[in-house]
């Protein structure tokens, strides 16, 4: 998750948003290898289309570098972490 595809992340997280109102979607992060602060960027940018729909996202396996960033950006207390 870099700055240089985080467009495409979140076009095609926002159409995997696509679901009826009440759904919980987990978005696993097990695979991701690296991670910059636009990480976070596409995350509550997908948070906020989640909310708009009335679905709830969570954040599974996230890596030590993507809590790490949370951290240093203060918004740990603010991912959704399953």
């Amino acid at each position: 998750m870099l700055i240089a595809n985080a467009r495409a992340l979140l076009q095609a997280g926002q159409a995997l948003l696509s679901v009826e109102s009440g759904t919980e979607i987990l978005l696993d992060l097990e695979r991701i290898q690296e991670v910059d602060s636009s990480a976070l960027a596409v995350f509550f940018g997908l948070r906020r289309t989640a909310k708009v729909r009335g679905v709830k996202l969570r954040i599974v396996n996230p890596p030590a570098s993507f809590i790490s960033l949370a951290g240093l950006y203060g918004v740990s207390d603010s991912l959704s972490l399953a």
